[in-house]
């Protein structure tokens, strides 16, 4: 395993071969990717794991400008990935987001969208964020969901595995991303832009708990290369990381 600081952020590498980089989701970490990217399916890969800015290992940004944090963010992506070889972007939730906007900037391999925001109903703890005062979210907000998601982790592994990430994230960060988030997932235009993508892209679904009935209809209806996977829920790599890593590889081995 090698662990660098680039772009102001914690990233780990460990394999060799063509690359997937690992993009997490709002107020995860990159550890929530650990042991799918290890899965035997996944050999002959070099995985590259970021923790975004404010999540994670990476530092909390001192301020956020003003305008789309996410646009920002993919800007960020962007310009660290663009001197480095294509590589295949997978992303989870806002990080499915991240690696359509990344995608639309620079040259990738593919994109491997798992369970990303599509519509609004796939908002959900962006949307409880996206409720309270900025002010209100980092006083007392923050506190509350992370206490919400602790008592629903008792029965759910990913929901354990996210408590853990979210002691790590930054309130202010993950307000303003969440708000931004919920923004673009209203306009129901993510669908479309992961299709027009000059690269590959395949979406994965966990059903039925993961992305809503309104963002399945949306992939089909804009003609979106994707699967379910079932029974799962929005982390579909921890609920059925067998089914996940291989139908990633087979996606992955086609290209």
């Amino acid at each position: 395993m090698e662990w660098t600081l680039e772009h102001a952020m914690t990233v780990r590498r460990f394999g060799s071969g063509p690359g997937l980089v690992w993009i997490h989701g709002l107020g995860e970490w990159s550890v929530s990717f650990d042991a799918v990217a290890g899965h035997a399916a996944l050999a002959g890969f070099t995985h590259v794991l970021p923790d975004l800015p404010g999540y994670g290992r990476s530092a909390w940004p001192r301020e956020l400008g003003p305008g789309d944090s996410l646009g920002q963010l993919a800007d960020q992506l962007a310009s660290w990935l663009v001197s480095r070889p294509p590589a295949v972007l997978v992303g989870h939730s806002m990080g499915g987001v991240l690696a359509t906007m990344i995608a639309e900037r620079i040259a990738v391999r593919a994109v491997v969208n798992i369970d990303g925001n599509l519509s609004r109903g796939d908002c959900t703890f962006s949307l409880q964020a996206a409720s309270y005062t900025p002010d209100d979210f980092i006083a007392h907000g923050f506190d509350v969901m992370r206490g919400e998601v602790h008592a629903r982790g008792i029965q759910d592994l990913a929901l354990r595995g996210y408590h853990v990430a979210l002691t790590a994230a930054s309130p202010a960060v993950f307000h303003r991303h969440a708000i931004d988030l919920v923004t673009a997932s209203e306009a129901e235009t993510l669908t479309a832009r992961l299709v027009a993508l000059r690269a590959p892209s395949l979406f994965v679904a966990g059903v039925p708990d993961g992305v809503c009935a309104r963002s399945r209809s949306l992939l089909d209806q804009h003609g979106a290369r994707w699967i379910a996977i079932e029974p799962a829920g929005h982390w579909v790599f921890i609920d059925r990381p067998d089914a996940f890593a291989t139908a990633v590889a087979s996606f992955v081995r086609e290209l």
